[in-house]
Parts: C-alpha cells; sequence; structure tokens
C-alpha cells in the first residue's frame, strides 16, 4: 500500500442513512424505485406527497413506507445514496502512486460530479429541511478531511508553500457544494460542476506557485 492510499484510508468516512444490512437487502425493484426518485426530485419535490409519488412509479404507498417514513426521509435516502455512489466514483479516480495534487484534482473533479446536474428547484427544497444540514455537513466535512490529507501530503513534498491546510481544504472541497447553492445556480454561466472545477483548477494553480 502506498503512503497515498494508507494516508487516504484512515479518514473516516460519513455514515449512511440506510446502513450496510439495509442496502444489501433491498430488492432491485428497491433500487430501481431509488434511481428513479433522484430523477424525480431534481424537479423540485416540496409539493409531491408521498401518494404523489407512488403515483408517478407506479408503485403502492406500502412499497415507498418500507424504505422511509416520510417523504422528506426518503429524499435523505436517494441523495445520500448518489452520494455515495459519487464518492466511490471519485475514490477509484485517485492512482496508487499519483502525486498528492495531481490525486487531489482528479478525486475533487470525479466529486463534483455529483452535483452537475443540481437543479434550482432541488437546490431550494431540499435547503429548506432541517435534515439536510446534517447530511450535506456530513459528506462536504468527508471531502474536506480528504482534502486536506492530499494538501498535507504535497506540503511535506515541498509540492506547495506553507499554507493553512485547514483554511485551504475547506475553500477547495467546498466549491461543488457553494455553486449548487440555489443562490448561485442561476447566475453561474455554466453548471454547478463546471464552475467548481474552473476554481479548482484556479486554486491549485495557485497553491503550486507557493513552492
Amino acid at each position: 500500500m502506498s503512503e497515498l492510499e494508507e494516508r487516504l484510508g484512515e479518514v473516516p468516512r460519513p455514515k449512511p442513512v440506510l446502513s450496510r444490512e439495509a442496502e444489501e437487502a433491498l430488492t432491485e425493484r428497491q433500487r430501481e424505485i431509488l434511481d428513479q426518485l433522484g430523477e424525480i426530485f431534481q424537479s423540485g419535490f416540496a409539493s409531491l406527497t408521498m401518494a404523489d409519488l407512488a403515483a408517478k412509479l407506479g408503485c403502492s404507498l406500502r412499497t415507498l413506507y418500507g424504505l422511509a417514513p416520510s417523504r422528506d426521509e426518503l429524499v435523505m435516502v436517494v441523495v445520500d445514496r448518489n452520494l455515495w455512489a459519487a464518492g466511490r466514483v471519485a475514490m477509484a479516480a485517485i492512482g496508487p502512486d499519483m502525486e498528492p495534487l495531481v490525486a487531489l484534482r482528479s478525486y475533487l473533479e470525479a466529486a463534483n460530479r455529483a452535483v452537475e446536474n443540481t437543479t434550482e428547484a432541488f437546490a431550494t427544497d431540499t435547503a429548506a429541511m432541517a435534515e439536510w444540514s446534517g447530511l450535506g455537513a456530513s459528506h462536504n466535512g468527508y471531502l474536506v478531511a480528504m482534502t486536506a490529507a492530499l494538501l498535507e501530503l504535497a506540503a511535506e513534498r515541498g509540492d506547495i508553500g506553507d499554507v493553512d491546510v485547514a483554511a485551504t481544504a475547506h475553500v477547495v472541497a467546498g466549491l461543488g457544494r457553494s455553486f449548487a447553492q440555489p443562490d448561485m445556480i442561476p447566475v453561474i454561466r455554466s453548471n454547478p460542476t463546471a464552475a467548481a472545477n474552473e476554481v479548482l483548477d484556479l486554486l491549485l494553480a495557485g497553491l503550486r506557485a507557493t513552492a
């Protein structure tokens, strides 16, 4: 195991909304429903009831309540599963022998894809949910910790200068989340992912210049 893999493996992962056991127990139909719900929620969900969702999906209310006890908790299950899936893709983008800043660019570029299709309606509806604050903070905290670990490695190698790693990690890791806010989506010229990656390149170039 490379030093990079060892460092990243020490970063604690966020707790999933669905336990591993519950995830593994999902039927093929339940997985299909959760995937379909992800598409439905992107257009906004504040006005949708569990009955509305069941009608759109062509399933019973009992099926939906078997997945979550309320509409909002169902949203959290769907969003959390999608973020975990994006996290696995992001981890796979890191090669064991990559330079830390190259690994960081690959990791965050892949992670930022999680917000590529975020709509203003979805961002507005999730921001209004009490549960969203904790879930978003949990996943963003993991991104920050991963980013900090890679920045520390880069500093130890002399790839970057003497910077405040904690502060820098919060800024760099939070780009995707920042541009996926309901007040940002209408004003950026592309989408949250493209905007985040554009600024990420600028920040990483600046970090290299400090070496």
